[in-house]
């Protein structure tokens, strides 16, 4: 198996930022996109645990756009063969001094494209 492909960790990059990009913008439509329309897509945030496509999906929708631009510290992004992914990284909010984020996904590729099918959003203290 190979690990971080460059071809391929380009394609998760790019996925990846493409997300963040329609987060801090509430883009809900893409937000959508990016997760797998499946039942067995997760997604733990901060305050909820979504099982299924349609809970997160539900969840976007009522989700308030104030607060939600970030600065990001020590992202990492790792492949395993050309169709799997993870994606890790901290985050910080100006609205939210003394915390901590952490943000972990796992990223497939399916034929419609890269897609998130398990994600973890966790807030600490920052010590």
């Amino acid at each position: 198996m190979i690990v971080n492909d460059p071809t391929v960790l380009a394609e998760v990059e790019a996925a990846f930022a493409a997300y963040e990009r329609a987060l801090v913008t509430n883009d809900v439509a893409a937000l959508d996109a990016f997760f797998r329309d499946s039942p067995q897509t997760i997604r733990y945030g901060a305050a909820e645990n979504l099982y299924g496509y349609e809970a997160i999906k539900a969840f976007r929708a009522a989700r308030s756009p104030a607060g939600l631009a970030r600065k990001f510290d020590r992202t990492s992004i790792t492949t395993y063969g050309r169709d799997f992914a993870v994606a890790s990284t901290l985050f910080r909010r100006d609205n939210a001094p003394g915390k901590i984020g952490r943000q972990m996904q796992t990223w497939a590729r399916f034929p419609e494209g890269w897609r998130v099918v398990a994600a973890h959003v966790s807030v600490i203290d920052e010590k």
